[in-house]
């Protein structure tokens, strides 16, 4: 079969495309012939060992998952002994974050845990966007923001993968949703539930006299004081990506800024959660969340969408094409 392969740290040009051998599943797993996969973010640090701190998870000299991948969309090809929840012919999505990666693949060999059936609304690539990025927005609303409905929540960086799942998923919560993101984003924000939405090119932030319940900075950077100005009095702040300055900021000064009041500051990590998968598949079915996809490249065209996605103005998810639907 044919496979993107990383077996150095370095930049998209490291990337080949090489003829490997088809996995089988073991027990408990499910092989899955591979339509889509798409991008994230955690897919740039796998490539080039940065920060150098992810390597201590990620492999030391070398990666250590040699088929980079996380997000996959496809159809059951067999499974294993032991295997209840998927049979031959199912069309399925999965987050194969913690299962040694290898989506960039035309198949592979994952738990069955890893994996969900794909919502009916939904092409292989709409599909494939949805695992990491719809799961880090849900986890990043409900189980670290708290949210509530009738909560204000501000998304700073909206427009990107993260972002665009969580203005949809916190308005399906009941929030009302502000969005932070370019002038050229602005219409897409509101087409898809934002209440209001903030050019960060044309406004000053700090300078906004409402007040948040929950703020999630997604992408961008600003100082976690001019966050904890815009939250209410038991608000909470949650980083979930952006510049290392913001990474900074959230894991060294979050905690003492948590201490000396009723506001919360925090990082969050996403799981792969397969209860959450079919949390993101309900609403997708109900119609309450739809992928937004930027642009699509073949799995020969690999490392084009590395390039991509690393520039950090994709409108949506990158989507890496491994068979025709």
């Amino acid at each position: 079969m044919k496979a993107i392969v990383s077996n150095k740290y370095g930049t998209p040009e490291t990337l080949t495309l090489s003829d490997i051998n088809r996995p089988l599943p073991k027990e408990g797993q499910v092989l899955v012939k591979i339509y889509a996969a798409s991008l994230n973010y955690g897919n740039l640090v796998l490539l080039s060992g940065k920060p150098f701190l992810a390597r201590f998870a990620f492999g030391l000299f070398k990666p250590k998952y040699q088929i980079p991948g996380g997000d996959i969309a496809g159809v059951v090809e067999a499974v294993g002994n032991g295997v209840t929840q998927f049979k031959q012919g199912d069309e399925v999505l999965g987050d194969l974050s913690q299962s040694g990666w290898g989506g960039f693949a035309e198949y592979a060999a994952v738990p069955e845990k890893a994996l969900a059936i794909k919502p009916e609304n939904l092409s292989f690539a709409e599909a494939a966007a949805v695992p990491m990025a719809g799961t880090t927005a849900l986890q990043a609303l409900r189980n670290n923001g708290k949210i509530l409905p009738g909560h204000k929540v501000l998304i700073y960086g909206a427009s990107g993968g993260v972002g665009t799942f969580a203005i949809q998923i916190a308005k399906a919560l009941g929030a009302e949703v502000t969005g932070v993101c370019s002038t050229r984003n602005n219409e897409k924000i509101k087409s898809l539930g934002a209440d209001y939405a903030i050019d960060y090119a044309k406004e000053d932030i700090t300078k906004n006299s409402q007040k948040y319940d929950l703020i999630l900075a997604v992408n961008g950077y600003q100082p976690i004081h001019a966050y904890k100005q815009l939250l209410t009095e038991k608000g909470r702040y949650v980083m979930v990506g952006g510049k290392g300055k913001q990474m900074r900021d959230a894991m060294l000064l979050g905690p003492f800024l948590s201490l000396s009041s009723d506001k919360k500051f925090g990082n969050m990590l996403q799981r792969a959660n397969q209860s959450d998968l079919n949390f993101l598949r309900n609403l997708i079915e109900q119609n309450k969340l739809k992928p937004v996809i930027d642009k699509e490249f073949l799995i020969s065209e690999a490392a084009e969408a590395y390039r991509y996605l690393k520039e950090g103005h994709a409108q949506g998810k990158v989507i890496i094409k491994v068979a025709d639907d």
